[in-house]
């Protein structure tokens, strides 16, 4: 398929390619190199010069979805600059995205689509922390940051166990808890995050990149903030627990570590590394990507990438489906791209299926809209993390159009017991309406497509 507008396309294929151009304006590995310039003397990051001298080693920290697309974008800037020699470091990775780098090591800190932190993550952080602790002041640290990051960094406070934690991220995500409110909890609970990190670090300079999975770019959230200053407390996490209900549930060290953290004095910044922080991709670069591609095939666009919490899930779903029906009519082609990340409230353990808020959207916009009669001949919805994860699947998210349920096993298909048991994946698996990337080594939330072909 071409861009060209007098090609003949079916909207599906379009809506793809326009999700998929997103994904690719957000590929880790250039995004890296493109930020980062380097020779014998210096390293530059934007406003930011590292200086070198013949001494300095570049030592290569972080985690993240995106992290091993990250470290290889390095290993090419410092092999271009003849400085490859110098590179060592470790970054925690899905173990999916582990690969053979030649100076950095890809430490599979979690299985893949198990978005909770494990024994496996703890040992990969505590190679980290030895790391930095035995940098030099002529040192350099690059800090690669980006999605996922606070799950493949665990470092539990002493009091508090990795179960612990485990335990309190599976309670918050499953109570409808939005990135802010799980990674305020989270990073009282750690020795790396909150800017502890940046503060174990004795590395004469820093720079940490970063890849954006949190709508506005809050420094202090993504990851948890590991290299940046924590604008939250131990009683804001605790508030957020008696908010959501989650007291009673939580363990009683946990309680206790956040009661004992909330009535002491915080701890100045000890650290003594110069550091900054630079966004080098966001969900604002993959719809503005997104949205030349529509163009480019003719449709007429209109996109948002959100900055601000969503709200749940099947809200957003029924804005997709309203603007489908309001448009629906249009003799133009018409496009709906849209970015963010919304919540979903699971239900009861016993019944719930599977899925990821990617899937649940499209099943909630196909079942606002049957209440109202069939799905549009027209209308493709598409919805997919940026990731290639969609919760605890292998699917990115969803895709929905006219073919797929004009299929003899779509006509005894009910799909609201499917939505309200969270059970979209199974619905959309017998109707060919699940999209499988694989790991994408990148993630700045979600992309959701809705088209009105001609």
């Amino acid at each position: 398929m071409t861009d060209s507008v007098n090609t003949p396309s079916r909207p599906i294929d379009d809506a793809l390619a326009i999700w998929q151009q997103g994904v690719d304006s957000v590929d880790s590995e250039q995004l890296v190199r493109g930020a980062l310039k380097a020779d014998s003397s210096s390293i530059v990051i934007g406003d930011q010069i590292l200086s070198l001298n013949s001494d300095s080693r570049i030592i290569v920290i972080g985690g993240g979805k995106a992290g091993a697309g990250m470290a290889s974008g390095i290993e090419a800037v410092m092999k271009d600059a003849g400085l490859l020699d110098r590179v060592d470091g470790w970054i925690n990775v899905p173990e999916d995205c582990v690969r053979p780098l030649q100076r950095l090591h890809l430490h599979g800190a979690r299985p893949a689509g198990v978005n909770e932190p494990t024994q496996a993550g703890v040992g990969g952080t505590s190679e980290i922390l030895r790391l930095i602790d035995k940098a030099r002041d002529t040192d350099v640290c690059l800090c690669l940051i980006s999605g996922g990051g606070s799950a493949l960094l665990p470092a539990p406070i002493d009091g508090v166990s990795l179960e612990d934690k485990q335990q309190i991220t599976r309670l918050l995500s499953e109570n409808g808890a939005n990135i802010a409110q799980l990674n305020t909890v989270r990073k009282q609970l750690s020795k790396v995050k909150g800017g502890r990190l940046r503060d174990a670090c004795n590395a004469g300079q820093m720079a940490t990149l970063v890849i954006s999975d949190v709508l506005g770019d809050p420094l202090d959230v993504i990851a948890s903030g590991p290299t940046v200053e924590n604008s939250t407390t131990a009683s804001d996490a605790l508030l957020i627990l008696q908010q959501l209900n989650l007291t009673t549930m939580t363990p009683t060290s946990i309680i206790s570590a956040l009661k004992q953290q909330a009535t002491e004095a915080s701890p100045l910044n000890t650290g003594n590394t110069a550091s900054q922080v630079h966004i080098i991709g966001n969900i604002q670069t993959a719809v503005a990507a997104a949205t030349a591609k529509a163009k480019s095939l003719g449709y007429e666009v209109e996109s948002i990438a959100h900055t601000s919490f969503e709200g749940e899930v099947n809200n957003v779903a029924r804005d997709h489906a309203n603007w489908i029906q309001e448009h629906i009519s249009s003799s133009h082609k018409r496009a709906l791209i849209t970015g963010g990340e919304p919540v979903v409230t699971l239900s009861d353990a016993n019944t719930r299926g599977k899925g990821g808020r990617n899937q649940q959207l499209v099943l909630a916009a196909l079942v606002e809209i049957l209440r109202d009669g069939t799905w549009p001949a027209k209308a493709v919805l598409i919805s997919g993390g940026t990731d290639g994860e969609d919760g605890p699947t292998d699917a990115a998210g969803a895709k929905l159009c006219t073919e797929q349920l004009q299929t003899p096993i779509s006509e005894s298909l009910e799909p609201e017991p499917y939505l309200r048991n969270n059970d979209a994946y199974h619905f959309f698996e017998q109707i060919d309406g699940l999209i499988k990337t694989g790991p994408t080594h990148t993630n700045v939330c979600d992309i959701r497509v809705a088209l009105i072909g001609e």
